[in-house]
């Protein structure tokens, strides 16, 4: 039986993902940085700029919490992305003050399918300093994860606490946090096209279709 190599099949497939996402949504533009997974309390994750050195080189971080995978492999991978607007800013664009997602950070996730939200759901505020996203269907994000998928990509090793952690005020770790506005799994209707959100494995069914909603 072949030896498993936990730490080089997580974060190969995290390097996978964003390597992807690089090419169809950002032109291949962004460098290389040092992706972690780390539990940041309240944020699924976070960007800090020039955050490690080695000898004669500096890369940034982008981090994401483990404890938050289990809220959805989508809902995941837009976190990396919404990182990697913060890291496109921090190289080709003008951040705001510490912590604080503007508005041409806001236009970049647009740009990129994801809707910037303060509540992480349609209705919130675009800028600030506690910011969450949601996918806009159909979008380029949208479009190119789902090709992502199809070809089988998946994120392995998922955190085995047992709860997640209650969300709390967000700080940066140095970077731009991505707020955790909820631990609620998102489902979809395929027949109708509704979408819900609830606690994980709970089990709902379409008003109008009667058709049981899939966890996405």
């Amino acid at each position: 039986m072949a030896i498993r190599k936990p730490t080089k099949e997580a974060y190969g497939e995290l390097q996978h993902a964003y390597d992807f996402y690089n090419r169809r949504l950002f032109q291949s533009q962004l460098p290389n940085c040092l992706i972690t997974m780390q539990r940041q309390r309240g944020a699924y994750g976070y960007f800090s700029g020039n955050r490690w050195k080695a000898a004669r080189a500096k890369t940034d971080e982008i981090a994401l919490n483990p404890e938050h995978f289990r809220v959805g492999l989508r809902e995941t991978l837009s976190t990396l992305v919404h990182e990697m607007c913060h890291l496109w800013q921090h190289h080709f664009g003008k951040p705001g003050r510490r912590g604080y997602h503007n508005r041409e950070w806001a236009e970049k996730m647009l740009e990129v399918g994801l809707h910037p939200s303060s509540t992480g759901q349609s209705g919130g505020k675009m800028t600030g300093d506690r910011m969450g996203d949601y996918i806009i269907r159909n979008d380029r994000f949208d479009v190119v994860t789902r090709e992502l998928l199809a070809g089988g990509f998946k994120i392995t090793w998922n955190d085995n606490a047992t709860r997640l952690r209650k969300p709390a005020g967000t700080s940066g770790a140095g970077g731009s946090a991505t707020l955790v506005t909820n631990t609620r799994q998102k489902y979809h209707c395929s027949q109708c096209g509704l979408n819900a959100w609830a606690k994980p494995n709970a089990k709902l069914v379409c008003g109008d279709c009667q058709r049981k909603l899939k966890p996405v």
